[in-house]
């Protein structure tokens, strides 16, 4: 794996991120002391990804959702439901 001190990394920062964009990650280090590790992503491309909505079906809220528990809440500070 290669690696590079930080002035180098500096200077040639768009070379290296292509080449750890294609799988070839490289170390960047201080003074001969490795630091950090610079590697791909293996994040999808843009609108592969869907978020809102994935459960869908899948869970159902009950009619009394904001009621649930109520009385026993109540109960717990000396109040009734």
């Amino acid at each position: 794996m290669l690696t590079v001190n930080i002035h180098e990394a500096k200077t040639h920062l768009s070379r290296l991120i292509e080449q750890a964009a294609k799988g070839e990650s490289f170390i960047i280090a201080k003074a001969g002391r490795p630091l950090v590790k610079v590697m791909a992503l293996d994040a999808p491309e843009a609108g592969q990804a869907k978020r809102l909505g994935f459960l869908a079906g899948q869970i159902s809220v009950p009619d009394d959702f904001d009621t649930m528990g109520s009385a026993e809440i109540a109960s717990l500070f000396g109040g009734d439901a």
